[in-house]
């Protein structure tokens, strides 16, 4: 059996990239933190493979800075290929839920944690709460 993949991803990674360094402050992070998350596949296939990943990723991302975008891992090789030219097909449906169930998971994260976040700064602390308790005393 063999495997090549990665190319789906290393794309929507350089295009994001590519993205991210247009616009400032925060969004910039976080459309950055995104591009090197999508890199993940193309690492974890090298690391099963037990082939030397920071190699072939540097591979691949010249490759797709040079336009192009079918290029992926190939453990038969140990180097990368064209997954277009060898007939290598993702399904776009599993990319795309795969994509929109981490989003809406990263998104749900971030609900959670604004919702219990503690006071902000400046509010007085209620007058009948537990006071002198100090962490993991019961109450």
């Amino acid at each position: 059996m063999y495997s090549r993949g990665g190319a789906i991803e290393m794309h929507l990674s350089k295009i994001l990239r590519d993205y991210s360094r247009t616009i400032a402050g925060k969004e910039q992070l976080l459309i950055a933190a995104i591009a090197k998350a999508l890199e993940v596949i193309p690492r974890q296939l090298c690391d099963n493979a037990g082939f030397d990943a920071t190699n072939i990723l540097n591979k691949l991302r010249q490759k797709h800075a040079q336009g192009g975008q079918w290029y992926g891992v190939d453990i038969t090789k140990e180097d990368i290929s064209d997954n277009f030219r060898e007939c290598v097909w993702e399904p776009s449906i599993i990319k795309i839920n795969a994509l929109t169930a981490a989003a809406e998971a990263a998104c749900m994260i971030l609900s959670v944690d604004e919702t219990i976040k503690g006071p902000k700064a400046g509010d007085a602390p209620s007058a009948g709460g537990p006071m002198g308790r100090g962490m993991g005393r019961p109450m």
